[in-house]
């Protein structure tokens, strides 16, 4: 029992150093790493949603040298075709016996951490490749299943201001993303931070933290986490609540078409017990779920087209359910 414990807090201890090493080359920007530290934990995938510049495809290079998994990146373009992610089939011959036969060559999908950099720049029958792998964590080709190494991750980044020659993602496709990212600008002493330590000569190195038996061993670790019936029932009707046809709230009704499914109440629980983990506490609060709430809805509930010529956003209709829905008399598991 001794050495379980002190495993378990040379696992926690391990998360603090990570953020660390990030922060080498990663100026601010915490609560991003943070976030993208939690689908690590609760072995989901990330979409990063940010203007040009904000170092989005710098961020996930940063994390993967800094954990010790096989790391590839996939340029999604209109001309990217499915078999350029997944492998395809080549023919050889047997040199001893003059035979031919086909043999699947991998694609780079066959990796741990994999990134979509540019994801809605291709169209959707290319973006749907990617769905068997981040649901079932594996891979069919040519009628036989190929199984993907653990642990797997997909991060995928976009551009929210350019929508030339761009296909907006399926909701089918969003769904399987565990939180959307919005990444904003930085503040004015990170900024100059920033402009400082990349115009000179000298390159942070970082070094590698946590392997991939490590990272599966805090997964099952944050399954443990305990969470009290009183917050899965606030979960449940907070979910419930961004559903037109359930909920008590008249905003919902006014701007909602549709609200968010089973899928995401399962996002919250994993995420807010990673969030505990990711702060040292073996205990799920209020507050784990309030903040991991906005990058679980906000690509979950489908606005109507009265709300989108209001500017009216997801996390707009987040923040009203959970001011109006009554918080559990104990804000603990």
């Amino acid at each position: 029992m001794e050495e379980t414990k002190e495993r378990v807090l040379a696992l926690i201890n391990k998360l603090p150093q990570l953020k660390k090493e990030i922060g080498k080359v990663i100026i601010g920007q915490e609560e991003t790493i943070d976030h993208l530290l939690i689908t690590f934990m609760a072995n989901g995938h990330a979409l990063l949603e940010g203007v040009p510049g904000l170092a989005k495809t710098l961020m996930i290079r940063t994390l993967a040298k800094c954990l010790d998994l096989s790391f590839r990146r996939i340029q999604f373009t209109p001309d990217l075709m499915p078999s350029d992610i997944l492998g395809t089939e080549i023919l050889e011959e047997d040199h001893a016996t003059g035979k031919k036969f086909f043999k699947f060559n991998k694609g780079p999908i066959f990796a741990n951490i994999i990134l979509a950099d540019e994801i809605n720049r291709t169209p959707p029958k290319t973006q749907s490749a990617l769905l068997e792998a981040m649901q079932e964590k594996e891979v069919t080709y040519g009628g036989k299943t190929y199984t993907l190494d653990k642990p797997f991750f997909i991060l995928a980044t976009q551009n929210p201001i350019e929508q030339s020659g761009t296909f907006p993602l399926p909701e089918a496709q969003l769904d399987r993303f565990l939180l959307y990212i919005r990444i904003g600008y930085p503040g004015e002493s990170e900024e100059k931070t920033v402009l400082e330590q990349t115009t000179g000569t000298v390159t942070a190195e970082v070094s590698r933290v946590i392997n991939g038996n490590d990272i599966i061993e805090i997964q099952n670790l944050v399954r443990q986490v305990p969470i009290s019936d009183d917050l899965v029932e606030y979960v449940n009707k907070l979910v419930r609540a961004t559903r037109p046809d359930n909920t008590i709230s008249e905003y919902v009704k006014e701007w909602v078409r549709w609200g968010a499914g089973p899928r995401a109440g399962q996002a919250i629980i994993l995420t807010a017990k990673a969030r505990a983990l990711l702060n040292a506490r073996f205990a799920v609060t209020v507050d784990d779920i309030r903040h991991v709430a906005y990058p679980v809805l906000r690509h979950r509930i489908i606005l109507n087209f009265k709300a989108e010529s209001a500017q009216i956003q997801p996390d707009m209709v987040t923040e009203k359910l959970l001011d109006a829905i009554r918080l559990p008399m104990n804000g603990k598991a």
